[in-house]
Formats: C-alpha cells, structure tokens, sequence
C-alpha cells in the first residue's frame, strides 16, 4: 500500500505544469500528470519525477474538452488502483492552458469559447469529476495570472476566465470544507515559458517592460512558482484556504 501523498497536475509536461510537478515530487508527492500532444516531454517529466524517487505517471487529457474526462478519469483511477490499490488522490492542481493574445475588438467568439472551454469549463467541470476521488483533507490549487488584477491590452477574454476562477475558487473552500478540502488560487506573474510562443521569455521589448514594472526588477522564471503550489501541499499550509496568491515579484503595484 502506497503511503505517498499524490497530486495530479493538469498540462504538467511543459512550462509551468513541469516545474510544479517537479517541485511536488522534491516535497515527496507522487505525480500524475496530462500532457495535450507531446507524449515525449510528458515521458522525460515522468523519468525526472522517478529518478527524485517519486511514483509518477501521465495520461492524454484535452483539458478543454469536457466530454473525455470520464474516460480520462477512468484511465488514472485504473492505474492507482493497480499501483496502490486504492483509486483516490490527494491534491489536484488546475494548471493547463492556452495563451490568447487579441484586442478586445478583434475577439472572436471562436477565440472566446477555446479560451473559456480550457480556463473555465474544463477547470469547473474536471474539478467536479475528479472530487470523489480527492480524499478528504485533500486540496485543490486553480492557476489564475495576474492579469485578473491588473490589465494588459490584449488579454480581455483570458484575464477575464481568470477571474471567474478566482471566484469560483472562494465557492470551492467554502462548499467543501465540510471534507477538510481546501482550496486556493495561485496567480503568477509574468513568466519566461514557451507559454504564448514564448512571448514574454523571447520578446526583448516584452520582458525589458515587465522587469520596469515589477517591484523585483525582472521577469518571473517557472522556478519562482513550482515552488508556492507545492508548498500548498504541505502540512504547513493547512490553514490557507480560499485565498489568491500573487507570484508575480511586486508587478504593477
């Protein structure tokens, strides 16, 4: 019988997700993650995990497309099942997403309805599917972005969909607290990803603006950020709940 926590971080082959489930797995957590397309770098994440002496596994998931999840989830319950004989998790951490960047004029409802599918539908909806396998004393951690605070012209619909699950958040730890289950936002800053084609990591004139406006003087790097999701995993961080934190380094305040 395992006695390992375990966290499944959604779009945790890449970027951010990667880091987090890195930093999860350096606390001790087993992982399992979902990767969109590239089985590969989900693979290498896996080996990273296991070599750090941590169960992992990664599973294909759509995160926008709300019809697979309970073939997905039927999937992962099948593997911990034979891996630990039990089907439940401990910590699910809402991280997969796309970037959109257009003038709220420009938007189109196309535009829109990907945004909202993968940042809202698929965060409500995949949370509801996955709460009977979260043990009780378990948390949820939903990925927002600092642009839910502060605007940058161009990220209307995503900044929006952010703030919706700011929101929704705040009814996560109060419906299920009766479980002992927290739940908290976690909301970074700008950050040098592949994330948007890597437009604030590869863009001088992007990241020279972000690193004006940020009270640390730079911009943030995935290793900033892995780092406050796992901790919010831990013992140490049982009595937060319902709240947002920002990791953005002081940006726009």
């Amino acid at each position: 019988m395992a006695t390992n926590k375990i966290a499944l971080v959604t779009g945790g082959s890449r970027g951010l997700g990667r880091n987090m489930a890195l930093s999860l797995a350096k606390k001790g957590i087993d992982v399992i993650l979902t990767y969109h397309n590239n089985k590969e770098e989900a693979d290498q994440v896996v080996s990273m995990i296991q070599s750090l002496g941590q169960h992992a596994a990664a599973f294909q998931l759509n995160a926008a497309d709300t019809k697979s999840f309970n073939g997905f989830i039927h999937q992962v319950t099948a593997h911990l099942n034979a891996q630990t004989g039990q089907s439940t998790i401990d910590f699910l951490i809402n991280n997969a997403g796309t970037a959109l960047y257009a003038p709220f004029m420009d938007t189109t409802e196309e535009q829109f309805d990907e945004v909202y599918n993968i940042h809202y539908k698929g965060v409500f909806f995949l949370t509801q599917k996955v709460l009977p396998f979260i043990n009780d004393g378990g948390r949820i951690i939903n990925i927002s972005s600092g642009l839910a605070r502060f605007a940058f012209p161009g990220s209307s619909a995503y900044g929006s969909m952010k703030g919706a699950i700011e929101v929704l958040t705040r009814y996560l730890a109060k419906e299920l607290g009766s479980r002992g289950i927290a739940a908290n936002v976690v909301a970074p800053g700008a950050i040098e990803t592949d994330f948007g084609g890597g437009h604030v990591r590869d863009n001088k004139e992007t990241n020279a603006h972000i690193a004006s406006v940020t009270a640390l003087g730079r911009a943030g790097v995935p290793d900033d950020i892995g780092g406050v999701v796992a901790f919010l995993c831990t013992e140490e961080a049982r009595w937060i709940n319902g709240q947002r934190i920002e990791v953005s380094g002081g940006m726009n305040i």
